[in-house]
């Protein structure tokens, strides 16, 4: 069996905190075989009662952790079993089942029935067994604890510059186009009409200067997050303009990254003043997405 040093979390954002777990697997795992066990559901679910809004979904919390250089995600469900089994259990069937031959964990990190586990035991458990093993203090920006609670505070209010930073990378978000009311292609400017994931935190409204992927291509985009009130929406929608793309998006997936927040959504008196609006907010968005 291929063995593995595993970093343990949730790991929801991947962000500057996240980031140093995967920088300690690759420092004890230099060969390779570097990988991360997570959880397909938020522990608090079950722990507490309450899901958080989550930063990413399960796909693009694997396609960034990969991004990052782990070799394997393992994503286990989080259910009544796996909040009773014993942490010592649950190391063991890491080693037995995954190839788990080191561990490394944040030192708040617990786990286990109860969150009986903690950073301290999981170490005694490694010098214990021969394995090595990291403890990877919090991060911090501007003194402030980099968290996946503090970066969904900071999308729920549009400030999205101060997200990128914590998080160490633009902010991921993935959803299907479906159709919407074509209303942009009457003004030339054929936006897609992004059907997200439940459950997913939705940046505060506004324009948003982005990175999109399409057929495995990428384009700068021109990203509305709102109800678009000035012709007359009502529904929250997420609608990317893909600059210098031409094609039939329904039924893909477009990834989007944010990288700066534009301008807040508002109603224009027309829609000649709306077009030149988003036209002008496509030069800002060629500029940064060309610069990042």
């Amino acid at each position: 069996m291929t063995t593995y040093i595993y970093a343990l979390g949730f790991f929801d954002g991947v962000h500057l905190g996240h980031q140093a777990l995967l920088n300690a697997v690759k420092t004890l795992a230099p060969w390779g075989q570097r990988g991360v066990v997570t959880f397909s559901g938020h522990p608090d679910t079950l722990v507490l009662g309450t899901t958080p809004e989550l930063i990413n979904t399960s796909e693009d919390r694997e396609r960034l952790l990969r991004h990052f250089g782990m070799d394997r995600v393992v994503t286990l469900p989080f259910d009544k079993k796996m909040q009773s089994t014993p942490w010592q259990d649950f190391l063991e069937e890491l080693r037995g089942d995954y190839g788990a031959a080191g561990f490394v964990c944040g030192e708040d990190f617990r786990f286990g029935a109860f969150g009986a586990g903690s950073a301290s035991l999981l170490q005694d458990y490694c010098e214990k067994e021969g394995l090595p093993c990291a403890v990877v203090p919090e991060q911090e920006v501007d003194d402030i604890r980099v968290s996946s609670t503090y970066i969904r505070q900071l999308l729920h209010e549009g400030r999205m510059d101060r997200a990128v930073r914590f998080l160490g990378h633009p902010h991921v978000l993935t959803g299907s186009v479906v159709h919407g009311r074509q209303i942009g292609r009457t003004l030339g400017i054929p936006t897609a009409n992004l059907r997200l994931p439940e459950g997913l935190v939705i940046p505060g409204f506004g324009v948003y200067a982005c990175r999109a992927t399409a057929d495995g291509k990428t384009y700068p985009a021109v990203t509305n997050v709102g109800t678009r009130p000035t012709v007359g929406g009502h529904h929250i929608t997420v609608e990317p303009w893909l600059l210098d793309y031409d094609g039939d998006l329904y039924g893909e997936e477009i990834t989007l990254e944010f990288y700066e927040f534009l301008r807040p959504e508002r109603k224009f008196d027309s829609l000649e003043e709306l077009k030149a609006a988003i036209l002008k907010n496509a030069e800002q968005t060629r500029q940064i997405v060309r610069e990042a």
